[in-house]
């Protein structure tokens, strides 16, 4: 990672209403993020990653912790002394102003050139595809267009991080597309630190470098997508990032001559011990229960010793989505060929020793990926 340019450490939000219980927002949070870097915080409704972006913009209170910019202790700052800009997902632009104006407002408060300025508004504007809209108001415009223009006010600043809340979450689905690519040269060429908050994969893995998986006010994994979809730290994680999700099971393991994974009133997966390295041996240890999982990429369907039967079967224009079931639970495989299966049939598969994900059944920690322990 390059030069750390924002460090929250041991940050803890709870929120005290009265005749209501406590809400622990966010847990003993500990992030490092590099200078230049772009950050998602990504998670579902209620995970603790909004909470996250407000306290560091100031528009929440740390209940304790530090928060570390640039050098600069800012958690008890007023959120105009950070050195932060943030895009809000509610939009928030001034009404009585143009959206010109409203792009322009920070640049004119900083007392910036006015062709410095026009050239920033226009450039932003361009961006975020709302030229022809710059001289109308607020209220006369769209909500997607709204947003855009909020996008484009808080990109316009100078800053020393860019917060950025469900920035794109009003847009169609084509300009959301086009506009993420234009959001990410822009990061990128500025070297503009950034973090935004998501609950949708696709944006958190073409804009980040690294992305923070939350639930329940912890962070679960901090890592980039890669390493999210490949080694997951847990078993969150692994069903949480990925489309469609990891299958999982719970089986039974038995370490001999072969190592098996017996799922419960399901298939056996089976490899012999030549197929998994012995740190692998090592990390099943004397493990008689664990709960295995597969990417529906991985499952290798027209051939194998196991059998299930299809329940659907989508092809997508590209792919083929097979859900079938194993031991009363669906288990989707997906294959870039077609598949010629009803509703009904059986169809033979194998998941190979490099695609297997094993789980603590009871804490959900990761205890190996593929041919290496998770630890490695």
């Amino acid at each position: 990672m390059s030069q750390v340019a924002l460090s929250i450490q041991g940050v803890d939000k709870i929120y005290r209403r009265r005749g209501r219980p406590p809400v622990h927002a966010v847990r003993t949070l500990d992030m490092q993020v590099g200078s230049g870097e772009i950050v998602a915080l990504l998670g579902s409704s209620g995970c603790g990653k909004t909470s996250t972006l407000r306290m560091i913009a100031g528009f929440e209170d740390v209940t304790s912790g530090s928060i570390t910019l640039a050098g600069r202790r800012i958690d008890r700052l007023e959120p105009a002394s950070r050195g932060v800009t943030m895009a809000f997902e509610g939009y928030s632009l001034y009404p009585p102003l143009t959206v010109r104006d409203n792009i322009a407002f920070a640049l004119k408060s900083a007392r910036l050139p006015a062709r410095e300025v026009d050239k920033t508004v226009e450039d932003m504007a361009r961006l975020v595809d709302i030229e022809p809209i710059l001289d109308r108001y607020p209220s006369s415009i769209s909500g997607g267009q709204q947003q855009r223009a909020s996008l484009a006010r808080a990109l316009a600043r100078r800053a020393d991080l860019y917060l950025l809340d469900e920035p794109m979450g009003q847009l169609e689905p084509q300009l959301r597309a086009i506009l993420r690519g234009r959001l990410k040269n822009l990061l990128v060429e500025r070297g503009m630190t950034s973090i935004f908050v998501t609950h949708d994969q696709t944006e958190a893995n073409a804009l980040a470098d690294r992305i923070a998986v939350m639930e329940g006010g912890i962070l679960q994994q901090f890592a980039d997508p890669k390493t999210l979809r490949e080694r997951p730290a847990n078993l969150f994680v692994a069903t949480f990032v990925g489309e469609p999700p990891m299958n999982v099971f719970a089986a039974t393991v038995a370490v001999g001559d072969r190592v098996s994974f017996a799922v419960d009133d399901g298939p056996v997966f089976s490899f012999s011990s030549n197929e998994l390295p012995l740190d692998v041996r090592d990390a099943i240890g004397g493990r008689k229960r664990a709960t295995i999982g597969v990417r529906p990429h991985a499952v290798r369907l027209g051939a194998g010793p196991n059998e299930a039967r299809v329940v659907s079967n989508q092809w997508l224009g590209d792919q083929s989505h097979l859900a079938m079931d194993v031991a009363g639970k669906l288990m989707v495989a997906v294959s870039h060929a077609r598949i010629a299966a009803r509703s009904g049939d059986l169809v033979a598969f194998r998941v190979g020793a490099a695609d297997l994900h094993i789980f603590d059944s009871d804490t959900g920690a990761a205890v190996s990926h593929g041919l290496a322990p998770a630890c490695g």
